[in-house]
């Protein structure tokens, strides 16, 4: 079982990522997963945090010669800010933040006892992990990519793979335009007026939130199961998105819009085209469009899997809003610590690396072998009879 747990403060020493169940046999470069950490920390928006961490990762176990083994990888990330014994108590607990839930859980009176943990800083090391989910997906020419739909209600009118022949549907040509983008973003325009909401926000002492969407390419179909609630991809994925911080919704295809459409709208009609049975990864079968966003009963189909996260805007603020003091039980304004006015662009890159994970965990179920050499053995085997029907 391919799996990973982190470990860490936000101002603590480090932050640890422990990744299992990953195949020996792969080549692991310590510059691919810091250019996904370089990434994370940037984005249009974010706080003066990220000009202090320049986070670089190194690998204390389950190598050699960097080669995976096959035993659990350890990854450590540094943190230059390491102050946590130094830093004061917070009483003050801030609106849409874990910290007055996380006192009462943990019988606390001292909030950094819980934001510490809570912090998105964590998420560093998720991307870490995600990172190596790439390498390994790689393997396969399985691709993530992750961008900026939406900012501050301001929507990229970019809309990607959702029907056949789209043009703006090459892994490669949507990442050059993301990677151009100060807010990760495929529409130019829109991102025009996203920065000039940012800054507002900034001004106004405020905060914004908005949407990300993540694409996977050339998922096989048969990844996920109808057969039990906690197998099926689209749960897992959703809920791989919504354990990261600060995100509040998940939406898969068409997502909420099917609502309002009807049956003959929304699902993606079937046709076999013979002369794609040994090229596709579906063989013969295709769809005409991709309104399920790749997965059908909770498996995915061989369409890009796309989903979408909703995130918050940052709970810390400028201009904080009313609290109570935990201590006194007197009112008071929120503390105000540290924080970004808008983190969506970074959120997009750890939503890329939890779908990563999450789909090469899939696929590990379903492939797996304890080196690469024999997943790629049964991948190649349940390709052939897949083109074989």
């Amino acid at each position: 079982m391919l799996e990973f747990r982190t470990a860490g403060e936000s101002h603590g020493k480090c932050l640890i990522a422990i990744i299992e169940g990953f195949p020996a046999g792969i080549l692991i470069e310590t510059s691919g997963i810091n250019k996904e950490l370089k990434r994370r920390q940037g984005g249009f928006g974010r706080g003066a945090r990220m000009q202090i961490e320049h986070d670089e990762v190194e690998i204390l176990s389950g190598t050699r010669k960097g080669m995976s083994l096959g035993s659990p990888i350890c990854l450590r990330i540094k943190n230059s800010d390491y102050s946590i014994d130094r830093l004061p108590a917070l009483t003050r607990p801030r609106p849409g933040h874990a910290d007055l839930a996380g006192v009462m859980k943990y019988n606390q009176v001292d909030a950094r006892n819980i934001l510490e943990r809570a912090s998105a800083r964590e998420t560093a090391a998720r991307v870490a992990a995600g990172a190596l989910a790439k390498m390994l997906l790689g393997f396969f020419s399985i691709e993530v990519l992750g961008y900026v739909k939406e900012i501050g209600g301001i929507k990229s009118r970019v809309i990607p793979c959702l029907k056949a022949g789209t043009s703006l549907c090459e892994p490669e040509k949507m990442r050059s335009i993301r990677d151009q983008s100060k807010l990760y973003c495929l529409d130019k325009t829109a991102e025009k007026d996203m920065i000039e909401k940012i800054n507002r926000a900034k001004k106004d002492g405020d905060s914004v939130g908005g949407v990300f969407e993540v694409m996977a390419f050339d998922v096989p179909p048969g990844l996920g199961s109808y057969s039990q609630w906690n197998t099926r991809l689209d749960g897992r994925l959703a809920q791989a998105l919504m354990s990261i911080q600060a995100i509040k919704g998940v939406e898969i295809g068409l997502g909420f819009a099917v609502s309002k459409k009807s049956g003959s709208e929304v699902h993606d009609e079937i046709v076999y085209d013979a002369a794609e049975t040994d090229i596709s990864i579906s063989g013969g079968f295709q769809r005409l469009t991709n309104n399920a966003g790749g997965i059908e009963g909770g498996i995915s189909n061989g369409q890009p899997i796309i989903v979408r996260a909703a995130m918050k805007p940052i709970p810390t603020l400028k201009k904080p809003l009313k609290s109570v003091d935990i201590v006194t039980k007197e009112p008071q304004i929120a503390a105000a610590e540290r924080s970004d006015v808008c983190a969506v662009p970074a959120a997009s890159v750890v939503g890329e690396a939890a779908v990563a994970f999450e789909i090469a965990r899939a696929f590990m179920e379903k492939f797996g072998g304890d080196h690469i050499l024999e997943t790629s053995r049964n991948y190649e085997g349940y390709l052939n009879q897949v083109k074989s029907m």
